[in-house]
């Protein structure tokens, strides 16, 4: 049986949590009246087993069963990381 658990893809918005990142996924649709096509941002919490994540990340997320009330997904994989995030820099200062 294949795995069909949606994925998105999207940026890490925030890691404050413990074990859990906040991923904002952008997406496009056209508004049913005027066709204008819009923009559209949603943020989904997702669980992060090792807090690997960084803000600014480009992961993906895939569908889970209810891990808590908002959190849904699980952080399946880290695309792009980012250097210049804040985290990294204080690592290579106090090193």
């Amino acid at each position: 049986m294949a795995n069909r658990r949606r994925r998105l893809t999207g940026v890490v918005a925030r890691n404050k949590m413990d074990k859990t990142v906040t991923v904002e996924v952008k997406r496009t649709t056209v508004h049913p009246l005027y066709r204008k096509v819009l923009r559209v941002a949603s943020c989904y919490l997702a669980h992060d087993e090792q807090n690997d994540a960084k803000v600014g990340d480009k992961v993906v997320i895939v569908e889970s069963r209810p891990l808590s009330k908002r959190k849904r997904w699980m952080l399946e994989k880290v695309l792009v990381r980012v250097s210049g995030s804040p985290e990294s820099e204080l690592e290579e200062d106090a090193a």
